[in-house]
């Protein structure tokens, strides 16, 4: 691309992101342009970051949780002023939540913004979100679960690399802060993401009686494309809306937690039928926590639904990576370019997603 249309490129990128495709999704992510994404500067020790809950109401022992994991990371904490708002089981109103959320972009001492947990409620924020505020103040966000709204959304609108990691109040594990760290903090052009046993042992051992945590493979090869996805009951419910994601030629990852097998073949299939899983590269699914059918209950096994969507698609397909509701967790960069190679139980980011 050369200078005169990079320019254009940056210049129609706020009318790009507020329009919409025929289907209702964010017209063509793929048209920011590579040098359009924003990558932020990495974390350092003694860093500031901005705590929020965009979600799911939080209590002082939340809080409290949250400071010492980020504080443990060698992190400084700020936070946000509403966060002991409570709307039911919402973290306060949705104007809360937002100015919450803006507060923290427009803190020049912040550089990187965490979700305190997930839960239900950043779906309503979007529309709130001023995603040219965002892109003038670029921010790290980190976060998974329900936080997949926000994730998702702030790359397509705003063209900034987001992180799915663990909440701020998740328990932190060896590995998963070993692997934020490596995404965070380490710069690196190229990173291999494996599944080792001494790094999974908990998944291995725990594989012996639960046959959510056991890895394998639908449909072997190798993949190619930006990392795009998260939850799959937001995924679910952002399909139809200005915020769905066009997922053509992407590494699709999906993870969930406590849904009934028929209700992860419902949402599969919705994001099936709606074209999700039609032009993906490859797809990547790590544990899906408390996902099997009650004792005695008629029902396929989770496996049978995983396999039914994914071993029948002509791309790589793999289950049981370690993401999702689970301690031994590795970050993922959202809209970062990475290689999936299912021989090899591996991720490769591609490029640093961090500067």
């Amino acid at each position: 691309m050369n200078r005169r249309n990079f320019s254009r490129v940056l210049i129609a990128a706020p009318a790009i992101a507020s329009s919409l495709s025929a289907v209702g999704r964010p017209a063509g992510v793929a048209a920011l342009g590579t040098q359009s994404i924003i990558k932020l500067p990495r974390l350092k020790a003694g860093d500031l970051v901005g705590l929020i809950a965009p979600s799911g109401v939080v209590d002082d022992a939340v809080i409290e949780k949250s400071v010492k994991n980020l504080e443990s990371f060698g992190m400084r904490v700020k936070v946000s002023a509403n966060i002991r708002a409570v709307r039911g089981g919402y973290a306060g109103t949705v104007e809360q939540r937002a100015q919450d959320f803006h507060a923290m972009f427009l803190d020049q001492d912040v550089k990187a913004i965490w979700a305190a947990r997930g839960g239900s409620g950043c779906i309503q924020l979007l529309p709130k979100i001023d995603f040219s505020l965002l892109r003038k103040h670029p921010k790290i966000l980190i976060g998974y679960s329900d936080v997949t709204a926000l994730l998702l959304a702030i790359y397509q609108r705003a063209g900034l690399i987001t992180f799915h990691g663990p909440v701020a109040s998740s328990t932190f594990s060896d590995y998963s802060m070993a692997e934020l760290s490596a995404a965070l903090m380490e710069p690196q052009s190229r990173r291999v993401i494996s599944m080792p046993a001494d790094n999974n042992a908990e998944n291995n051992q725990r594989a012996l009686l639960e046959p959510q945590f056991l890895r394998r493979t639908m449909r072997e090869g190798v993949a190619t494309g930006r990392l795009l996805g998260g939850n799959l009951s937001m995924l679910s419910a952002l399909i139809g809306t200005p915020y769905g994601v066009d997922f053509s030629g992407s590494l699709l990852f999906l993870e969930e937690i406590s849904e009934a097998p028929y209700r992860v073949d419902r949402m599969l299939t919705q994001l099936s039928q709606s074209g999700g899983l039609k032009n993906v590269a490859g797809a990547m699914l790590g544990v899906f926590q408390k996902c099997s059918a009650p004792e005695g209950e008629a029902s396929l096994t989770l496996a049978e639904v995983v396999d039914d969507h994914f071993a029948t698609l002509a791309v790589p397909s793999v289950y049981g990576y370690s993401f999702g509701h689970i301690a031994q967790q590795f970050t993922i960069p959202v809209g970062l370019r990475a290689r999936l190679d299912t021989a090899n139980a591996s991720l490769t980011l591609l490029e640093s997603p961090v500067t």
